[in-house]
This record gives C-alpha cells, structure tokens and sequence, in this order.
C-alpha cells in the first residue's frame, strides 16, 4: 500500500499528514484525543479499509491532532482552548488542506473523519466548511465542548466551535445552503465507556435531534449494547459505512 508523509507548518501549529493510497476520494482523519497521524494505521483503521484503498476508491490524509494544547488541556478556561483551537483550524486549512488538493490532482471536496474527540473535529470542521467538506463521518464523538471538564466565562470562541450551540441558531440562506451541502453520519455504540465517562451516546443522540430540527441531512447509528468506546468498534463500522461512500 502507498504511504506517504509530509511536515507542513503554519502560523501557530506544525503537524504531520501522513497518506495512505494512489487514488479514490480524499478522506481527511482526525485523530482521538491527543492522537497522532500514525494512529489510525496503528489501531488497524487503515486495514479496515484495505480493500478499498487498494481498489482506488479511497485516499486517507490522516494528521495530528493539537488537543494537548487545545481541548486537553484543562488548565487553562475553556475559552482559552476554543481560541488555541484556532491556530489547529488554521492549519487544517491553510496548509492541510491545499497540500490535500494538489496531492489528489486538484480535488476541492473531501470527507471528514474521526473517532472520539476526532468525530467533533470532523463534525465541526464540516459544518464550518461544508464548501470544502460536504460529508462528516463521525464515529463516537461528543459534539459539546462546554461539558469537557470545562470552566470560566464562556464567549464567542467557544460558542463557535460548540456545534450543539451554533447548528441550534442556525437560519436564513446559509441554513437553506447547509441543508442542500451537507451530510454527517454519527455512528456510537451503546457499551462501556460510550456514557461514562465519554458521554458520546447521549451526546450524539442530542446532536442529532439538533440537526434534524434545523432540517440537516444526518444519520444516527446506534450500534449494540456490546459495541464500547474502541478501536474494534470503529474497525467494523469504518469497515460498514465507507464503502457506500467512495
């Protein structure tokens, strides 16, 4: 299987992409909490998917996350994380992205992925830039940032990357565009760890009544009571969803 890494530096961050595949359509991997480029080849993500890599019909750019300066890192108030988060977003932006394109030929449009704290990425990334990315696949995410261990006067930081707060206001022209763009998939188990101490299961049902109450094309999966909050579980349902997506 091809592979292939680059460093890219921006204003406030430097991080890994690491790609994996010749061809298919681009798939933009966020990791889980703290999590770097290489987990998700590590955790078995990447051959997950084999087939479809090697068929060409899927390429994942998977990059590091910036959480342990970020969302992570509660020492700081929570809206001193969402304004670090900035420099993240910046840099999946201006540098990530652009490197994306011109390595697929030219490819304006990608998928968003994540696991955990990568399927809010992945969530909140789309809904900000459907325009580049106008399907999420979010596996196991908390979609509420205001409920992680968070603390301080809250502001507009935080209010625009909390998606259960901003979809909820959402209206006029760029709702009725949202709703012709966009597409996000949440996909969480109902087993361990799922409520506690992650708070995914409840976290995506609520995402999900938000959306549809705003009329955005959205799917709910609910896996077993015996699907936790892991590696296996995504495996299957990465494994499960994406073909009909590529």
């Amino acid at each position: 299987m091809r592979r292939h890494e680059e460093q890219l530096s921006g204003h406030s961050f430097s991080g890994r992409v690491v790609a994996y595949g010749h061809y298919g359509r681009p798939v933009l991997v966020f990791p889980s909490e703290q999590g770097q480029a290489y987990d998700f080849e590590n955790n078995g993500m990447i051959g997950a998917a084999a087939d479809l890599v090697e068929a060409g019909r899927v390429k994942f750019y998977c990059v590091d996350s910036a959480d342990r300066h970020t969302w992570s890192d509660t020492g700081v108030p929570t809206e001193e994380r969402a304004r670090r988060h900035a420099g993240y977003e910046s840099w999946v932006l201006d540098q990530v992205v652009p490197w994306m394109s011109a390595d697929s030929g030219g490819v304006g449009e990608f998928v968003t992925l994540g696991c955990s704290l990568g399927g809010f990425h992945a969530a909140n990334f789309a809904l900000k830039r459907a325009d580049l990315f106008p399907l999420a696949m979010c596996l196991s995410g908390n979609y509420d940032p205001s409920t992680w261990r968070s603390w301080g006067e809250l502001g507009m930081q935080t209010y625009f990357n909390n998606p259960m707060a901003y979809v909820a206001n959402l209206e006029g022209d760029h709702l009725d565009w949202l709703r012709g763009r966009l597409s996000i998939l949440l996909v969480v188990g109902q087993g361990a760890w799922e409520v506690h101490p992650t708070q995914s299961l409840p976290s995506a049902k609520a995402f999900a009544e938000v959306l549809a109450a705003k009329g955005i094309r959205h799917e709910l999966d609910l896996w077993g009571y015996d699907v936790p909050h892991d590696w296996g579980s995504w495996r299957a349902q990465l494994a499960h969803h994406l073909p009909r997506f590529c």
